[in-house]
């Protein structure tokens, strides 16, 4: 079964999205969501495209490039965010201005950062869904770094579809991709010659998920598929601890766990 099939049979088995959804697509440059961008265009959703350029030098000149070569392709509309515009600074200074305070990784500032300004923006543009590129690889090493840092219950919303509480203020997200192998990414992003950026982010070096990734790269697709299946076995388990209700944050208004959001606690370190 090829990637556009396994799609195909996730989005029905799991009814991801239906044809009068808006789905913004999560388009960093990479393969995986360019990947998801290009199957759900040909699958016939319908789409537009998010980029945020964090403004890390010629690496960010490179991904919006093929992500608007991409859109121009699929003759699909794109919304380009300007970090530095919007922010001031680049994600880099935004990081390491915060990380002089906090001892955090490099990819857990951003990472926050940018799920925040993709729920907000996606909301302000009237999307029904946010789409991102999330694949078996990803999915199987949150498992197993959840499990790692004994924080399990952080897996319970996990899935092909988001399992938050609804609220009108949280965007639900869709990984297309939840069941498809990184090396199959790869292989058929390079077979439709798709333009994609395939080098790392230059900031991603100090991730404890790249020290999860190299193991993974010993595992076989079937081993990955296991682990994804016995996360299956115990999601009702977790899903019945899960936070009963969505808090909107003191400082932002933003959906967030807590009273105050993962980004403005970030934000509050910077002053």
């Amino acid at each position: 079964m090829n990637p556009q099939q396994k799609v195909k049979q996730t989005i029905r088995k799991y009814k991801l999205i239906n044809k009068s959804d808006k789905v913004l697509v999560a388009l960093s440059g990479g393969k995986d969501s360019t990947l998801v961008g290009y199957l759900l265009y040909k699958l016939g959703y319908r789409i537009e495209g998010f980029h945020i350029n964090l403004r890390l030098g010629n690496y960010s000149i490179k991904c919006e490039k093929v992500v608007r070569k991409l859109c121009e392709d699929l003759g699909i509309k794109l919304h380009v965010y300007d970090f530095k515009k919007e922010h001031g600074s680049s994600m880099c200074f935004h990081r390491i201005t915060i990380q002089s305070k906090k001892s955090l990784k490099n990819c857990a500032v951003c990472g926050v950062i940018k799920k925040y300004i993709l729920n907000k923006e996606a909301r302000k543009l009237k999307a029904s869904k946010i789409a991102t590129g999330h694949h078996l690889d990803d999915e199987s090493q949150t498992f197993l770094l959840n499990i790692l840092k004994g924080a399990l219950q952080l897996s319970s919303n996990t899935g092909p579809i988001t399992k938050n509480i609804p609220d009108k203020k949280f965007i639900p997200r869709i990984k297309p991709l939840f069941y498809i192998p990184e090396n199959e990414i790869r292989k058929f992003t390079k077979m439709k010659k798709l333009p994609v950026i395939y080098e790392k982010c230059p900031c991603a070096f100090d991730s404890y998920r790249l020290q999860v990734r190299k193991f993974f790269e010993k595992l076989s697709n079937k081993d990955k598929n296991n682990i994804i299946k016995n996360f299956e076995k115990i999601l009702p388990l977790l899903e019945k601890n899960k936070i009963s209700k969505i808090n909107y944050c003191e400082m932002c208004g933003e959906p967030s766990r807590k009273k105050i959001c993962k980004r403005c606690e970030l934000l509050k370190l910077k002053n």
